[in-house]
């Protein structure tokens, strides 16, 4: 999942960028508001955490930009004001959720997969192609029952990859829905994670899954689908 954090407490958003990053998410950095509407603008994000206090705006005035933009993203906001008009006011600008700092990473991680889980809607935790599956709660991948160990960034390629099962996934797809900015779109790193993935869940057995569609991009498939 990629993830927009505007937060301008240099050491805040390192501490929940890091932390995000180690469950498997793409995560970009806005400081301010105004470059932080920027980027939900042109990047489709799944998920906005939003720090109330900014340098140029508040946080309410953001989201109620985002909405009235027509975003759908789901925004968690952050203050360290945590009255209930605050709650209230931020909730009725288009906040679907509402964490008062200081808080407990572990409950910042719990509110995120909610609100990405209630995003997603029908998509299963349990994900299923062929004998791999991957269970997007517990991060356990397997393949004809045999545990699977991946990095991060391969577990977030290969959740992409099984959540468009069956269809043609371009290098341009992988590199916003998994990588932040810090790549350029003209690095081979999702060929490198293609080749690493194949390595893990391909090799090893006598059915393959993963194709390389030449020109095209990539494709998770059964051998018997259509």
């Amino acid at each position: 999942m990629r993830l927009l954090l505007i937060e301008d407490e240099p050491k805040i958003a390192r501490f929940i960028k890091r932390g995000l990053e180690e469950e498997h998410h793409a995560v970009d950095v806005a400081d301010n508001g105004e470059d932080g509407i920027a980027l939900a603008g042109v990047t489709p994000y799944d998920l906005v955490i939003l720090d109330l206090m900014l340098p140029d705006t508040d946080g309410v005035d953001v989201c109620r930009r985002l909405r009235q933009g027509g975003e759908l993203v789901p925004v968690l906001m952050l203050t360290a004001r945590g009255t209930l008009e605050d709650k209230v006011t931020g909730l009725d600008a288009g906040a679907d959720d509402y964490l008062t700092k200081p808080f407990a990473f572990a409950e910042l991680l719990a509110r995120v997969r909610a609100l990405l889980r209630r995003h997603e809607g029908a998509k299963t935790a349990q994900l299923h192609v062929a004998d791999l599956t991957l269970d997007t709660a517990t991060h356990d991948v397997r393949r004809a029952d045999r545990r699977v160990e991946l990095s991060n960034k391969e577990y977030a390629v290969l959740e992409y990859l099984m959540r468009h099962a069956g269809q043609v996934v371009t290098r341009t797809m992988l590199l916003e829905a998994v990588w932040d900015y810090d790549f350029h779109p003209g690095s081979n790193v999702v060929d490198v994670y293609i080749r690493y993935l194949r390595r893990k869940i391909d090799d090893p057995f006598p059915v393959k899954i993963l194709a390389t569609l030449r020109g095209s991009g990539y494709r998770l498939r059964a051998p018997d689908d259509p």
